[in-house]
């Protein structure tokens, strides 16, 4: 039975219900990495809460790259007219009705410039603050923050949800490098009976996390049952393998367990939790949905979680631009980030919980002969909330077009160095690679270390 301390017995469960405790299936950290990395960084001693108005982040991630001018940065080469927000003097596109009534609680950054324009080495370069490199790999912001923070409780400190439903190399970039793959994001793959990817589908069947539930047919109740046979069949093998490291394996493997079996970590992923008010207000699609677990998962104690509930690449407009933004991509994000933004402030998490929206870059300012838009690196919007930044402000600005930086160049750099501050992480920080070369955590232009915003965090 379990321990009135809410610990396990010694005794651990049967192998052919519980192996996967080793190393879960959910492709990004096992289990157990994660326990042995929590129990570091108790032992360390780190201090996580040092002069950080952050505790979590949530990343809204447009797979593809969002149009800028459409969108948050208004021009007269836009489709969309511009609309007034409930901040005067600041206007986005006709597109956002829902987020301009939250602008008081945005902070939009006009000025953001990086250094590649295809998918894979733009994503590289914003997740990493690096440009890709034949000789390393690069440790991606949220593995960083995991790193140098450490878990708040039992949750997985970094989920990216959903997995990637199409070129899963991209999720390569969400993940550690050489730092170790405890630091790398519990990838959830599709957790529903539709595409949770497919935005046009209202996606509502239950949504659950198998590896961290038990077995079907396993309750609870049977588990003391089954504890003895484990620990026969291991017997027999620890005769002949003596390891220095299995009392330790033992420890986070029964904490494994412990964890699968408490029900608020099962309970953070299962949306059918949620009001059917709430729900809807995210939207009954796959980013909306996606948003909603992310709140769940920050809110109980999760560090970074990327929601990137669109499909593989939607926001890579090269034909018909407008009308994809108009009727696919835009609705969803309006919707989805107004619902975040005010029940984050209703439930108190505001303050403590930063929102970063953002693909790998934007869109040029001209249509294509299939009007579209294509890849655009030079000058693009991301948008930031919560977590000690000031809402209700624009910093910097692009030119007549949103073709090029006009005011106040923002590097990725920047952004990384202003998340840090935020979490009580010295953004000065490098860390040295297994080549003996060191690498900055907030990497700007020409390998200088990017300096945090004092108008984003007051």
């Amino acid at each position: 039975m379990l321990r009135k301390s809410g610990c396990l017995d010694s005794r651990l469960a049967s192998r052919r219900d519980f192996l996967r405790l080793g190393s879960l299936s959910l492709l990004g950290a096992n289990l157990t990495h994660y326990l042995q990395f929590k129990s570091l960084m108790a032992s360390a001693g780190v201090d996580i809460e040092k002069e950080a108005t952050a505790k979590s982040i949530i990343l809204l991630w447009l797979e593809g790259g969002p149009s800028h001018i459409d969108t948050y940065d208004p021009k007269p080469n836009s489709s969309f007219k511009p609309i007034s927000t409930n901040v005067p003097g600041i206007q986005v596109t006709e597109l956002c009705p829902l987020v301009a009534q939250q602008m008081d609680k945005i902070a939009v950054v006009r000025s953001v410039r990086t250094e590649e324009a295809n998918h894979f080495e733009g994503t590289h370069n914003v997740l990493t603050g690096h440009r890709p490199s034949a000789a390393m790999a690069f440790p991606s912001v949220g593995s960083i923050i995991t790193k140098e923070l450490g878990p708040i409780n039992t949750m997985p400190p970094y989920v990216l949800a959903p997995q990637f439903d199409v070129d899963r190399q991209y999720e390569q970039l969400f993940k550690s490098a050489h730092l170790g793959s405890q630091y790398d994001p519990l990838i959830l793959g599709d957790p529903t009976g539709c595409s949770f990817k497919d935005i046009s589908t209202v996606c509502d069947p239950d949504f659950g996390v198998a590896d961290l539930s038990l077995p079907k047919g396993l309750p609870v109740e049977r588990v003391e049952s089954r504890l003895s046979m484990l620990q026969m069949v291991d017997s027999a093998y620890r005769k002949k393998v003596e390891m220095a490291e299995f009392a330790a394996m033992d420890g986070f493997r029964e904490q494994a367990l412990q964890m699968i079996l408490t029900p608020e970590v099962r309970e953070a992923f299962e949306l059918t939790r949620e009001p059917e008010k709430v729900r809807n207000a995210y939207g009954r699609n796959g980013f909306g949905q996606s948003v909603l677990l992310a709140r769940r998962l920050a809110e109980r104690g999760s560090r970074f979680v990327t929601a990137a509930g669109y499909k593989f690449n939607e926001w890579d407009t090269h034909g018909n631009n407008d009308k994809q933004h108009k009727d696919a991509l835009v609705p969803p994000l309006d919707q989805a980030l107004s619902a975040l933004l005010v029940d984050l402030d209703e439930r108190g998490m505001l303050d403590s919980t930063m929102v970063i929206v953002m693909g790998e870059f934007g869109r040029t300012p001209n249509h294509n002969a299939s009007g579209g838009r294509d890849h655009w690196p030079h000058a693009w919007t991301l948008l930031m909330s919560g977590g000690g930044v000031e809402g209700g402000q624009v910093l910097g600005a692009s030119d007549e077009k949103g073709a090029h930086v006009a005011e106040r160049e923002v590097s990725i750099g920047d952004i990384f160095a202003t998340v840090y501050k935020a979490m009580g992480i010295d953004w000065t920080k490098e860390y040295m690679t297994p080549i003996g070369r060191p690498i900055k955590i907030a990497n700007s232009f020409e390998d200088k270390t990017g300096k945090p915003i004092p108008e984003l965090l007051g």
